[in-house]
Order: structure tokens, then C-alpha cells, then sequence
């Protein structure tokens, strides 16, 4: 990939896609392509050809997509497996049609099996049970990595596939509901500290384990597999290390400055109870985190503190 390549983001303005362009752009790429919602559908299959034959990408970063935490997941099912499934299949029949030099689809380490080995293998893919409160998730981003996987060895298609931990950092999504745990978190402390609340309640035990990658460390990961990765198999981007989610919400109430108390609604769900990844083969090309989760913690909440942050919370 040459810095004068045309390289195509869909779903620039989300948390991966704008963190990307920032990356590559800083990197002194010069033909960064920006795609969102509001310029193209994804789910119309005419537009997005007609995008393509205009366009004609040389590189392609699948970034966009229906996410959200096991709120979103459980309320709106048909929407997740349906838009994830169809925008995946919309975007790699046009890479095919229009000749597009690779496409870099990306996966999530939830869609690993509930009870997976620890740390996680990207061969751990499809060997057990999915986990329930994501599931439709899962099998649409599954169905969009086995695509492309279709389209490398029917056409000669080069795609490859990212499995990111959970991320966060500029640009993430903060809805009350929708949102992932460590935004919700974020969020929900600070609006606690803002209302002098004496406790924040978190969903489930705390003690499910997660991984935490910042998406500028992501960003390194994806631009390096862009060059230098052209393999079937998918390959996992985290940061080895993984914390409670009880000592997540301590750190992020430490950052935020709350200083009440935390309780535990054990009548919500968990999740899978532990998510780490085997981070060896992104290793062996030369990547390592560097962002930490202190660090990048601030960094996250300063963004929402500018971009975000309602100056009067709602009642709990």
C-alpha cells in the first residue's frame, strides 16, 4: 500500500473509521476517501456499486456497521443481523466488481465462541457455542468474514480480517443504551458525579473479565495489516491484558472523580465471562499496544467531556 493509494473508510465518522483516517492522514497518506451514513447506504446495493465504479477504491477498510453493547443486541435482533450481514455482502461484491486491490474486513472478539480458551486463538472461530446476548451480531460478522473468505478463493479477491478487542476512545458512541460498557461506564459516572448521586449501579456480578484497546493502537494494527498481511485466516488486535469489569469501574470512577459508592444489580446479565486474546501473530509482524488503559481512559473522557457530555444529566 503506497501513500498514494486511494484508500476507502466506510463508516468514517464512528469510532474505527475516524480513528483510521486520523492515523493515516497523519501518516501522510494522500488520498484518504471518507464515506459515512449520510453520503452512502450501505444497504442499497445499486448505490454502493455505482459509489464503487465511481470511486475505485485500490485499498477498502470495512469500519462500518450496527454495533452496541447487550441492551442494543437483545432489543433490536433483526436489525443487527440484518444491516451487518447485508452492508458486508453490498461492499465485497463491489470490491469484486470494481477491482479493488485488498479489503479489510472487521470481525470482534465477541464473536468468539461464550466458553472459549483463554487467551483466545483466532482458530477458537466457530468451535463452540456463540454467546447469547450478542448472537445475532456474531453470526452476521461471522457470515462477513466467511465471505470474504469465499471471495479469496473463488475470484482471487485479497481479503483479510481484523478480530479487535473492545475499543474505545474519540468518536465512540455514548447512548445511554447503545452504547459498549466502557462508554456507558464513562457516562454514567460522570452524570452520577454531576448529580452528587451517593452510588452507580453496573449490570451483572463484575467479575466477567474484558480487554481494552485504544483506537489510535488499533489504528497502527490496521494500517500495518493493510501492507504487509495477505492470508486467510483472521487475525487478533489487542492488548494481552484484561481487567474485571468491578476494577474497570473503579478506574473509570476514579478518572471521572466520582467518589460514591459502586453496587452490583446481579439480576442483569454478565456476558461471557472472560474475553482475552492470543495477540501472537500481530505480534510476530512487528505491532505491540502502546496506549494503556489510564492513559487512554483520560484521553476518552476528555473527548467526552467536549463532544458529548449533556450539561444537565437525566435522573437515574
Amino acid at each position: 500500500m503506497r501513500k498514494n493509494d486511494k484508500v476507502l473508510v466506510l463508516g468514517a465518522r464512528g469510532l474505527v473509521g475516524s480513528g483510521f483516517c486520523r492515523y493515516l492522514e497523519r501518516e501522510g497518506y494522500s488520498e484518504v476517501i471518507q464515506s459515512q451514513r449520510t453520503d452512502l447506504d450501505l444497504l442499497d446495493q445499486l448505490s454502493v456499486r455505482s459509489f464503487f465504479q465511481k470511486v475505485k477504491p485500490d485499498y477498502v477498510l470495512m469500519a462500518a456497521g450496527r454495533v452496541g453493547g447487550i441492551v442494543a443486541n437483545s432489543t433490536y435482533p433483526w436489525d443487527f443481523i440484518y444491516d451487518n450481514t447485508v452492508m458486508a455482502a453490498n461492499v465485497l461484491d463491489s470490491c469484486r466488481r470494481f477491482s479493488t486491490k485488498k479489503v479489510l474486513m472487521l470481525g470482534s472478539t465477541c464473536i468468539y465462541p461464550r466458553l472459549a480458551p483463554q487467551p483466545i486463538k483466532e482458530e477458537s472461530l466457530l468451535a463452540g457455542p456463540l454467546e447469547a446476548t450478542n448472537e445475532w451480531y456474531a453470526v452476521a460478522k461471522i457470515a462477513g468474514i466467511k465471505m470474504g473468505q469465499a471471495l479469496r478463493r473463488q475470484h482471487g479477491l485479497s481479503v483479510i480480517a481484523a478480530m479487535p478487542t473492545n475499543l474505545y476512545g474519540p468518536n465512540d458512541n455514548y447512548h445511554p443504551i447503545n452504547s459498549h460498557v466502557l462508554p456507558a461506564l464513562i457516562r454514567r459516572f460522570h452524570e452520577a458525579k454531576l448529580r452528587g448521586d451517593e452510588q452507580v449501579l453496573i449490570w451483572g456480578t463484575g467479575k466477567p473479565r474484558r480487554e481494552f484497546l485504544h483506537v489510535d493502537d488499533l489504528s497502527r494494527a490496521l494500517e500495518l495489516l493493510l501492507r504487509v498481511y495477505d492470508e486467510d485466516s483472521i487475525v487478533n488486535v489487542g492488548c494481552g491484558e484484561d481487567v474485571t469489569i468491578s476494577e474497570l469501574a473503579h478506574t473509570v470512577g476514579a478518572a471521572v472523580g466520582f467518589e460514591g459508592r459502586i453496587e452490583y444489580d446481579t439480576s442483569k446479565p454478565d456476558g461471557t465471562p472472560q474475553k482475552k486474546t492470543d495477540g501472537s501473530k500481530l505480534a510476530a509482524l512487528g505491532w505491540t499496544p502502546r496506549i494503556g488503559l489510564a492513559e487512554g481512559l483520560a484521553d476518552a473522557y476528555k473527548w467526552f467531556l467536549e463532544h458529548a457530555a449533556d450539561p444537565v444529566p437525566a435522573k437515574p
